[in-house]
């Protein structure tokens, strides 16, 4: 955790790093609608057998609908790696944890067949069903996330980026 907590540091120091933001419903149903858009974009490409462009989609469709979740909590973050260590940071508890550990893999996943040439044996229809039960299960905290637990959230975020300045 404390390298996390480290990292996160980092994240905030940089141009386009984590900020706090109002929280916007706005930009919560846009990135919802990404998030649903790519698991369209998955299941065409798992239909056709393309599996880097049902890996690369399943990856977005996951990443959209925690970038909504984000934008109900009142935080923007335009670096993948620094949203996940978020995503990882504000959800740590056991019940979130296969969330955040099945964003990581879906990342790494995606940058070995879109910018390298290695082959990874994908079972396409097992990868769409887990991507459509990690965006209902990401939906769902966004629905449960009332004021008071997006404050809370805000708050534990607050708290990082006081430490950042000790």
């Amino acid at each position: 955790m404390q390298d996390n907590r480290q990292y996160l540091k980092w994240c905030l120091r940089q141009k386009r790093g984590i900020r706090l933001i109002a929280p916007s419903d706005n930009l919560v149903n846009a990135y919802l609608e990404k998030s649903h858009n790519a698991l369209k974009s998955m299941e065409v490409n798992a239909q056709a057998n393309i599996t880097e462009w049902t890996v690369s989609a399943s990856y977005h469709a996951k990443y959209f609908a925690v970038y909504a979740l984000l934008s109900k909590i009142g935080v923007k973050c335009e670096i993948h790696d620094c949203t996940i260590a978020l995503f990882g940071y504000l959800f740590s508890t056991a019940e979130f944890h296969h969330l955040v550990r099945e964003l990581r893999q879906s990342k790494d996943d995606r940058v070995d067949v879109q910018y390298y040439s290695r082959q990874i044996k994908v079972n396409l229809a097992d990868l769409v069903q887990r991507a459509k039960q990690f965006v209902l299960q990401v939906e769902e905290l966004v629905d449960g996330l009332n004021a008071e637990k997006g404050a809370t959230l805000q708050q534990k975020l607050k708290e990082l980026t006081q430490a950042r300045r000790n």
